[in-house]
């Protein structure tokens, strides 16, 4: 039920013109404040927080149809419809949400939070201290999946859902909706994990330990100290340089730019001026990144990634799912080797030889860790059967 301390705020909206078929239209993002303490995994504590989020549909008679999408590393609670209608892209899995879409907003009441920990208007290392009224920067407290996923349970109480039609995530999307199934499951009757693993790989954690020495060892980043709309930019840049190579392929990149040379640079100029087609789209991802994303909240949700391990948390992954009462479908890409598909079989393994109800698709795919994102009408197909079959069905099986 809803904690009389929080609130949800926001300004009323102004009318909106009508949506564009199978789109959700114009929406307006929500701040939910809780204003009691919020004591973290590891103890330490939070006064309170804000997450920021996004609704569409509506919230039936029983309260039991809504689904929430947890979103990746660098995703945020836009994840359908558009803030305006100049805005050039629409939320980041607009492709799946919306009216007759595969999460079918004429039947669903869809919930998408930004983490805690983020930086687009939840709370996070950018948010002020109450108690000396600068910024938390390193003194915000090590968050971890299950305290992403406890603050967006206080939210769906304040929202008054009785119960979870689903959970749907993929990559650290796909972690937040086990743990969700985990830690309450009375309240998920359907999990949809994608791209995920039950923990960070140690290849994983390279990873994010590169991009986090990039951010740490620009003078820029200053201990974790520095001004709104300063710091290690340099750094932040480079991470996600390197991290977005992560998430495509051999193939994708190589079909999208293969050794194409920009405009005017020569073949035989050995300068390191951006020179190839490749070079400038990383380059241009990273400058994207700096804009719109926070170094601390990159450092803390990194680390709470390379902290996920189910099978270490709960003593094996059985015993992990060993409450779990939700019916689960997970889905591997053969192109993904962030979170390669032996890591989502053996999630849908474990959850079997748990005695649950699971379910593993794998879609061959040559676009890498990202072909969640993506359009696939396969993908959507799958999706939309677990969404709204009563009963279990097995897919492809390919264990």
């Amino acid at each position: 039920m809803p904690d009389l301390d929080d609130t949800l705020t926001t300004e009323a909206p102004a009318p909106a013109p009508a949506p564009e078929a199978g789109s959700v239209g114009i929406v307006t993002p929500v701040d939910f404040v809780h204003e009691r303490p919020f004591v973290c995994k590891n103890g330490q504590v939070l006064p309170g927080f804000t997450l920021r989020y996004e609704t569409y549909g509506e919230l039936n008679a029983e309260r039991d149809n809504a689904i929430v999408i947890c979103h990746a590393l660098s995703g945020d609670h836009h994840c359908a419809g558009r803030h305006a209608p100049d805005d050039r892209k629409p939320g980041w899995w607009d492709n799946l949400i919306g009216p007759g879409k595969a999460v079918d907003t004429r039947r669903f009441f869809v919930v998408c939070a930004n983490v805690l920990g983020g930086c687009v208007g939840s709370t996070g290392p950018t948010s002020l201290d109450p108690a000396t009224g600068r910024p938390y920067g390193m003194s915000f407290p090590a968050v971890t999946v299950r305290d992403m996923v406890h603050a967006q349970k206080l939210l769906l109480d304040a929202l008054g859902v009785a119960a979870l039609h689903a959970v749907i995530g993929g990559s650290m999307g796909g972690m937040q909706a086990m743990v969700f199934a985990i830690e309450f499951p009375s309240f998920v009757r359907r999990v949809l994990a994608m791209a995920t693993t039950a923990r960070e790989s140690a290849q994983a954690i390279a990873f994010n330990e590169v991009g986090r020495q990039a951010i740490m060892q620009d003078p820029g980043w200053n201990g974790g100290d520095y001004p709104k709309g300063g710091g290690p930019r340099v750094g932040l840049a480079i991470a996600r340089m390197m991290a977005h190579i992560t998430y495509l392929s051999d193939a994708s990149m190589d079909r999208k730019f293969g050794r194409r040379r920009k405009s005017g640079a020569s073949g035989e100029s050995y300068t390191f001026d951006v020179q190839f087609e490749v070079e400038s789209y990383l380059r241009h991802q990273g400058q994207s990144f700096i804009n719109r994303f926070d170094a601390n909240s990159y450092l803390y949700i990194t680390r709470a990634l390379d902290h996920f391990d189910l099978a270490q948390a709960y003593g094996s992954l059985e015993a992990a799912f060993a409450p779990v009462n939700a019916r689960f479908l997970v889905v591997g890409f053969t192109s993904d080797w962030l979170f390669p598909p032996d890591q989502n079989r053996a999630i849908a393994l474990a959850l079997l030889r748990a005695g649950k109800a699971a379910s593993y698709a794998e879609l061959s795919t040559d676009l890498g860790h990202d072909s969640f994102l993506l359009e696939s009408e396969e993908l959507y197909a799958l999706v939309r059967a677990f969404l709204e079959r009563e009963e279990p069905r097995v897919f492809d099986f390919s264990i």
